[in-house]
Order: C-alpha cells, then sequence, then structure tokens
C-alpha cells in the first residue's frame, strides 16, 4: 500500500486520541484535551531541538547553533500563543468537567519537568515523584545524570579561549548558580566577540521565553480557578507563581549591571 498523507502521519490514530470523560460530553473539555496534547507534542519537540542544540554548542558549531535558537524561541512564542486559545474557555465552562479530571494534573507533566532539567532547573524530588518503572520517572533520571544546556555553554566558551575555571566541572545534578568568575569572562565576551555574545543573548531570550510562558500559565490559572487548589493536589496559582523569576541562566542576568 503507498504511503499517504494519512498513513504517514497517523491521522486516524491521531484524531482518536481525543476522549472526554465528561457526561454528554461537556463541549469545552474536547478544546481542554487537544490544547494540552498538543502541548505535549511541541514539549517532544523542544525536547527533540535542545538535544541537538546541546550538541551544537558542544560541537561549537555557531551558526547552526543560533538557527536552532531561533527555531526555539519561536515555539515558545506558539506556546504562548495557545494561551490565548485556552482562555477562551471560561471559568463556569471548565468547571462543567473540572471534577472528571479527578488527580490528573499538569503538574505530572514528565516531559515539562525534562524540559526544566535540560534547563538547569533540577531536583531529585522532581524524579521521586513518579512511580517505579514508570516512563516517566525512566526519561528524568537519565535527564537527571545528564550534562545540561548550561554545561554545553560552559564547553562552547572554552571551545572559544574562554577560561571557565572549575565551573566546567560542576555537578550536573545541582541547579545552576551563579558564579562570580563566569560572569567576569561573560563581560570579556560581551566586550570583545560579537559572535559568541550573540550565542549568550539567545541564551537570555530562551530563558525570557520560558519565564513568559510561567507567567501566561499563572494568570490563565488564576483568571479560571482563583486560588483553589490544581487537581492533582498542589497548590495551584500558589505553587505556579513561586516558578516565577527564577532564571535558568542567572550569570547572563547578573552581568547586564556591569556591561
Amino acid at each position: 500500500m503507498p504511503l499517504t498523507y494519512s498513513s504517514y502521519l497517523k491521522v486516524d490514530e491521531l484524531l482518536a486520541l481525543q476522549q472526554p470523560v465528561s457526561d454528554g460530553p461537556e463541549h469545552d473539555e474536547h478544546l481542554f484535551i487537544v490544547i494540552h496534547q498538543v502541548y505535549e507534542l511541541w514539549f517532544k519537540e523542544l525536547l527533540h531541538e535542545l538535544d541537538y542544540l546541546t550538541e551544537r554548542l558542544e560541537g561549537n558549531d555557531t551558526p547552526v547553533a543560533n538557527h536552532t535558537f531561533k527555531r526555539v524561541l519561536t515555539i515558545l512564542k506558539v506556546l504562548v500563543a495557545q494561551i490565548d486559545v485556552l482562555e477562551t474557555m471560561t471559568p463556569v465552562n471548565f468547571l462543567s468537567f473540572r471534577e472528571r479530571l479527578e488527580s490528573g494534573s499538569g503538574f505530572q507533566s514528565y516531559q515539562f519537568r525534562e524540559l526544566e532539567f535540560v534547563l538547569g532547573q533540577k531536583r531529585k524530588s522532581a524524579v521521586d515523584h513518579y512511580p517505579e518503572g514508570s516512563s516517566g520517572r525512566v526519561r528524568l533520571a537519565e535527564r537527571y545524570d545528564a550534562r545540561t544546556l548550561w554545561d554545553a555553554f560552559l564547553r562552547y566558551l572554552e571551545a572559544n579561549a574562554y577560561d571557565v575555571g572549575i565551573a566546567i566541572q560542576r555537578d550536573v545534578h545541582e541547579p545552576v548558580r551563579a558564579d562570580d568568575a563566569v560572569q567576569q569572562v561573560l563581560i570579556n565576551v560581551y566586550r570583545s566577540n560579537h559572535a559568541v555574545a550573540s550565542i549568550c543573548e539567545r541564551m537570555v531570550d530562551l530563558d525570557e521565553g520560558l519565564q513568559e510562558w510561567r507567567y501566561r500559565h499563572v494568570q490563565m490559572v488564576r483568571r479560571t480557578i482563583g486560588n483553589k487548589p490544581g487537581t492533582g493536589g498542589s497548590t495551584g496559582v500558589e505553587y505556579l507563581s513561586s516558578t516565577l523569576f527564577r532564571p535558568a541562566f542567572p550569570d547572563l542576568w547578573a552581568i547586564r549591571t556591569s556591561l
């Protein structure tokens, strides 16, 4: 049988994955499912691109790294734009099927946790949150032991003859923390090397793009459920708000005052 559009993209299987659980079902549950399934697909693509970006930085491939950054940043804008669609669902619309979600919550998205790990925001407790042997736990455990995008960036600086000192040997399990020595290197980069500085700026764009998505997500949740607890048992808006304004790459923000 020849390859077709539908068979290549598995369209029949894809369109069968939207299965509301509410009675009726409630009209807006279909939108809710589609939006979150699309998010998971974009998370998968972001992980695919960030893994490639890590390879390109470690290989000191500035042109391809810049191109990959552009793609990642464009996808982040799409993620933010999807919130506009989700916000067409009113609080009453959501409440019509919310109870049927039981303990299901976006908090349980292991792909989003993988994105956090790739960007250096690692917590062993996030790995332990998933049952032994589950795909989420296996994947997060691998990410927990792997180098982050920041580690690849440090190797990129080193490949361009910048001595980042012992930072290159940092424990990849630890969150990325500010380092005065690295900041001095970055100040030098910005003042003397436009090509490498452009990669620094794309790192900042990525960090800012993720923070923008977090902010819009918090506001969407606040708009929809107020201060109610999250469906997965989290504190909802309170927890999400605590994740705001935590830069993934603090050194790249700290140097702004000194440039």
